[in-house]
């Protein structure tokens, strides 16, 4: 038989509580994070994150902001601070890993743990998980909520269950049952439009799904379908990766309020991109071997480009260059609703190379800028081409985007939800 042995971490409200937690007179309000609605920045923005006071008004994330609005205009509506919810998010990992080296951070604020080995220090997995409940209130002040079974998929389900400030345990053999009764929502692979098939082969929860055969689900839904039976049993063989995945890329991007067709506000947007790009590279002590772009205008058509650095770089200059000639063609004429500027081929610095002593200025001001930066906030220095102008922070997310929820991309027979 399985052991129990899988542990899902998952902050609840991360972001609102956060700034509830920093701000105690925001504590039993309704807290929306993701921007001001009535700021015209915000036009086409989405909650990030809502306090469950604002729950209770129907609002939820990757809900437009103006929609939120609606339902609960006497909320407190709050910019995304990105860096700040990622220094958080650090300490809450710390914590995590005093109790195993095996943890995989699958979002800012979300992990997997497998403890099989820590038990002769701190006992069976469900007192482990007491144990971590505490220690992140203690670190942090912050709640979570927790689910423990033999597999991630049960696992991650279960934390879901009891939000917030939950623990669930499902016991090995019971995984089966435990998801039975559930709405197939709560399965992971099935987003609005599987379910919308799945209702319409008469299936609501997760037990109807298990009870159909498999080959009538692979005819329905083809491979996914499998997959899918599968995991309504609540088999799912994925191992917890310790350290979790290297990073394939650093992306950054924004939508704009309004169609843009100024070819220096572009310029402009693209050197913000760059330069949240290429601080985060410098904070994973990593380079990027390639430069893309990604365009959409205002047909929703979309075009990525990319091009090879003749160095490894993080620095903003040479990203922000590439990042500019490879747009430049595909913004000739156009309105532009979408950009952003991605790095990959990502790789650790060399320890000598020519790159560095050619930079080795403009790394010390960048050095200097950085550690301004960490200690006084993201916003205490930036270039005076991008003061007073609508352009999106480079150190916080884009506000017209939604910031929580799992990063990485989804396994391939994965729906997004």
């Amino acid at each position: 038989m399985a052991r129990l042995s899988i542990i899902h971490v998952d902050l609840d409200a991360f972001f609102a509580a956060v700034e509830q937690r920093d701000r105690p007179e925001l504590r039993g309000k309704p807290v929306i994070v993701g921007g001001d609605p009535t700021d015209k920045r915000y036009t086409r923005g989405v909650v990030s994150t809502a306090s469950y006071e604002a729950r209770k008004f129907g609002v939820h994330s990757a809900m437009p902001l103006r929609t939120a609005y609606q339902l609960c205009p006497q909320g407190v509506y709050l910019p995304v601070d990105g860096a700040k919810y990622q220094r958080v998010s650090h300490e809450v990992m710390a914590v995590l890993r005093r109790f195993t080296s095996e943890v995989e951070q699958v979002s800012i604020d979300e992990a997997f743990l497998d403890v099989a080995g820590s038990e002769a220090l701190f006992g069976p997995a469900p007192e482990i998980a007491r144990r971590i409940k505490e220690a992140v209130v203690e670190a942090t002040g912050l709640t979570v909520s927790v689910g423990v079974a033999t597999t991630r998929l049960v696992a991650k389900v279960a934390s879901d269950l009891r939000k917030p400030d939950g623990l669930v345990v499902v016991q090995p053999g019971d995984e089966a049952a435990f998801l039975a009764p559930l709405e197939i929502r709560r399965l992971w692979g099935i987003g609005p439009k599987t379910a919308e098939r799945l209702h319409g082969l008469g299936i609501a929860t997760i037990g109807e799904l298990a009870a159909l055969p498999a080959e009538t689900l692979a005819r329905a839904l083809g491979d996914h379908g499998a997959t899918l039976h599968d995991r309504a049993l609540g088999i799912d063989e994925e191992p917890v990766h310790g350290g979790g995945e290297a990073a394939k890329s650093v992306s950054h991007e924004t939508t704009f309020a309004v169609d843009v067709t100024d070819p220096a506000e572009i310029e402009r947007t693209l050197l913000a991109l760059s330069e949240g790009v290429s601080a985060r590279l410098r904070a994973g002590g990593i380079r990027a071997g390639t430069v893309a772009v990604k365009v959409r205008d205002s047909s929703f058509r979309t075009v990525t480009r990319q091009k090879h650095l003749a160095e490894p770089a993080d620095l903003t200059e040479p990203i922000w260059r590439a990042a500019v000639e490879l747009a430049r063609p595909e913004v000739r004429g156009k309105k532009i609703r979408l950009l952003g500027v991605a790095a990959t081929q990502l790789g650790a610095p060399e320890q000598i190379s020519m790159f560095d002593v050619v930079d080795e200025r403009a790394r010390r001001v960048v050095n200097a800028t950085d550690a301004v930066r960490r200690r006084y906030g993201d916003r205490a220095v930036t270039r005076a081409s991008l003061l007073h102008r609508h352009v999106p922070s480079p150190f916080e997310r884009d506000p017209n985007s939604a910031v929580e929820g799992r990063i990485g991309v989804p396994r391939a027979d994965e729906e997004e939800r």
